[in-house]
């Protein structure tokens, strides 16, 4: 007799899998033979630069490296973070107590909750928002008080409107800048709100900072960390995947407040043993050739993003132009839901969009658009959308 296996309260707790259908859908058009133009995955197309290959390569060959990782991650990773986070936006950080390497940021950004609230307590998590940030709470038996990042508020929290008693016993406030899924930036001085709330308040500020980097027309995203005292309430997260094109290779860090990462650091040396030495190496080649393998990857997403947008707007949607992510997140342009509108696009149209509301309720009357497949596939798609009798 078999066992009867039921789900834990920690799962059944999680919102619903808004993508079931619609992943079930791609399966079953793809397996009758059917072309799909996917504009829905968050995974780069491109390869990873042949420079971070080959380092790989002749760093797999190192016995040294074939061993249990530090749980801390290499020194020598580390320290090419700080010089990176130097060069770039001009802080220092030391390498032995306030950087930590992770299996990539979803690991951590995951983790983070266990390591700083309790059951009961408040964190605070905008909505739309990386499921991720979510999950990691009620995992972590927390509570989840939803901020919501509207259109007219430019897709940022207001902070005035939080509830003085939940801002009180708050323990955790999630940000994501430049973000998923809307695209939208945040500005200095907003980060500077951030960090003063974050003091009066005694709220740990986590910042996921992973699509820092593809930006476009000369924009750089500012980091928490620039802010003057941030360092005194948060951390930030960081990934090589979407910078680097690297996301199956599962290499991030977390940088930022000492004792925020001295508590993920315990967390982790007792459910993970680290990153492969040799994946470090090549991530250390990354963050040293930075500009020199990145200025072509931003390139090609601006070519895409002002394809698509050109496209869409002779379609007569409204279409505003992030300045950041690989992401548009557009409002749906027919009276229905934004995972009905989804199904329509993918079933009428073989073009595989992602419905706002699986971001959370205040995505709904959203999509959002990925610029990882080529402009030769993103006209045919707008050729498709074009020629759909329900638009």
């Amino acid at each position: 007799m078999s066992l009867r296996i039921e789900r834990t309260k920690r799962l059944a707790s999680l919102p619903p899998y808004l993508f079931a259908e619609l992943e079930r859908t791609k399966k079953e058009m793809r397996a009758s033979g059917q072309d799909l133009i996917d504009l829905g995955v968050g995974d780069p197309d491109l390869p990873t630069p042949a420079p971070i290959i080959e380092k790989l390569c002749q760093a797999a060959k190192k016995p040294q490296n074939h061993r249990y990782p530090s749980y801390q991650g290499l020194l020598s990773f580390r320290q090419a973070i700080a010089n990176w986070y130097l060069s770039k936006f001009r802080v220092e950080l030391d390498p032995e107590a306030e950087i930590l390497t992770l299996i990539g940021s979803k690991e951590g950004l995951a983790h983070l909750p266990l390591a700083l609230i309790n059951p009961g307590e408040i964190a605070l998590v905008p909505d739309p928002a990386y499921p991720v940030y979510k999950a990691g709470v009620i995992f972590a038996g927390g509570r989840v008080v939803s901020l919501p990042l509207l259109e007219e508020n430019h897709f940022l929290p207001r902070l005035e409107e939080i509830e003085k008693k939940t801002a009180q016993e708050a323990k955790l406030l999630f940000l994501n800048y430049p973000n998923n899924p809307t695209g939208a930036v945040a500005s200095e001085s907003f980060l500077s709100g951030i960090v003063e709330f974050a003091q009066e308040h005694n709220v740990a500020v986590c910042h996921d900072f992973a699509y820092s980097q593809i930006a476009y027309d000369g924009y750089q995203a500012p980091s928490l960390l620039q802010i003057k005292e941030a360092k005194e309430v948060g951390v930030e997260f960081h990934s090589l995947s979407k910078t680097f094109n690297m996301t199956g290779w599962r290499i991030g860090f977390v940088v930022g407040n000492r004792k925020i990462i001295q508590n993920l650091r315990e967390l982790k040396t007792n459910v993970d043993s680290g990153v492969f030495q040799a994946i470090q190496e090549a991530g250390i080649e990354a963050l040293r050739m930075d500009e020199e393998l990145t200025t072509s990857i931003k390139e090609i997403y601006q070519t895409r993003r002002n394809c698509l947008i050109r496209g869409l707007r002779e379609l007569g949607w409204r279409v505003d132009a992030p300045k950041a992510s690989f992401y548009l997140w557009l409002r749906v342009p027919i009276p229905c839901s934004s995972l009905d509108f989804a199904q329509k696009l993918m079933r009428d149209c073989g073009v595989v969009v992602t419905p706002g509301v699986g971001f959370g309720r205040c995505g709904e009357g959203y999509i959002r658009m990925s610029l990882t497949v080529d402009e030769k596939r993103m006209k045919e798609a707008i050729e498709r959308i074009k020629a759909a009798s329900f638009l």
